[in-house]
C-alpha cells in the first residue's frame, strides 16, 4: 500500500514540477499515437466504407482479414515492421528503424484494422433503402457516401477511441521498432516496462498514472464530441 501511495505522490510531483524527461516522453507518446490514429482513421474509413458499400469476389476474405487484424498481437505487428525496416530488409534503405516514424507505422498497422472494422460494421447497419433514396433524390456517389458517414458519426468516434486506446497502451511493437532509446523513442509504456524491470516500482506507478490521465483526457474530448453529436 505504501508503494502505491508513493507512486501517486511521485506522479503529482512529476506532473506539477514539469520534469523535462517526463514531459518529453509524454509529448512523444501523444505525438506518435495521435499521428498513427489520424492516419489510420483516414485509411480505415475509406477501406471500411468501400467494403461496406461494394460487393465483389473475395470480399468476404478481405473482411475476414480485417476481423483477424482487429485482434492481431502487437508483438507480431512489431516483428513484421522490424523485418521490413531492418537494414537488410525490403525497406532497409529508408533507415527509419528505431525512430518515431517506425513507431507510427507499427501503431498504424495495429489501429487500422480496428477502425476499418468499426467503419464497415457502422456502414452495414444502415438500411440499404437509405442509399437508394439518396440516389433517387439526385445525390452523387460522393454525396451519398458523405451522408452515410455523417449518419454513422457516433460509431466512427467510437472507432477512433478504440483505435487510439489500442495503440497508446501497447508496448510490444513500440519496444521492437523503437528500441526504447532515451531522448529519441522512449514513450510512457516502454518507460514503465524499463522502470519495473529495474525495480523502481514507485516511478513505474507514477508513469502509469500519467498514462491513464492522458488516455482519459483524450477519450473525454472524444466522448464529448460523440455525445454532443448525439444530442445535436
Amino acid at each position: 500500500m505504501d508503494l502505491i501511495i508513493e507512486g501517486i505522490v511521485q506522479a503529482f510531483k512529476l506532473l506539477f514540477q514539469g520534469d523535462a524527461e517526463v514531459v518529453r516522453i509524454m509529448l512523444l507518446s501523444l505525438g506518435v499515437s495521435l499521428s498513427a490514429t489520424v492516419i489510420s482513421l483516414f485509411l480505415g474509413v475509406m477501406l471500411g466504407t468501400a467494403l461496406g458499400l461494394t460487393r465483389f469476389p473475395g470480399r468476404r476474405f478481405l473482411v475476414s482479414i480485417v476481423n483477424t487484424g482487429m485482434g492481431a498481437p502487437p508483438t507480431v505487428v512489431g516483428l513484421i515492421v522490424t523485418i521490413f525496416l531492418w537494414r537488410n530488409g525490403p525497406l532497409g534503405l529508408l533507415r527509419i528503424l528505431y525512430t518515431p516514424v517506425a513507431m507510427v507505422i507499427a501503431q498504424c498497422l495495429i489501429s487500422l484494422p480496428i477502425i476499418t472494422g468499426f467503419t464497415l460494421a457502422s456502414i452495414q447497419q444502415i438500411d440499404r433503402k437509405m442509399q437508394l433514396q439518396l440516389m433517387a433524390l439526385g445525390a452523387s456517389r460522393m454525396q451519398m457516401v458523405w451522408l452515410l458517414l455523417k449518419e454513422s458519426r457516433l460509431p466512427l468516434l467510437a472507432a477512433v477511441m478504440a483505435g487510439f486506446g489500442a495503440i497508446i497502451s501497447e508496448v510490444g511493437a513500440s519496444m521492437m521498432v523503437g528500441g526504447n532509446i532515451t531522448g529519441q523513442t522512449r514513450v510512457l509504456t516502454t518507460a514503465i516496462v524499463m522502470e519495473t524491470s529495474k525495480g523502481e516500482f514507485a516511478t513505474a506507478i507514477a508513469l502509469s498514472i500519467i498514462l491513464m490521465v492522458l488516455v482519459y483526457g483524450v477519450n473525454l474530448l472524444l466522448t464529448w464530441a460523440q455525445q454532443r453529436g448525439k444530442t445535436s
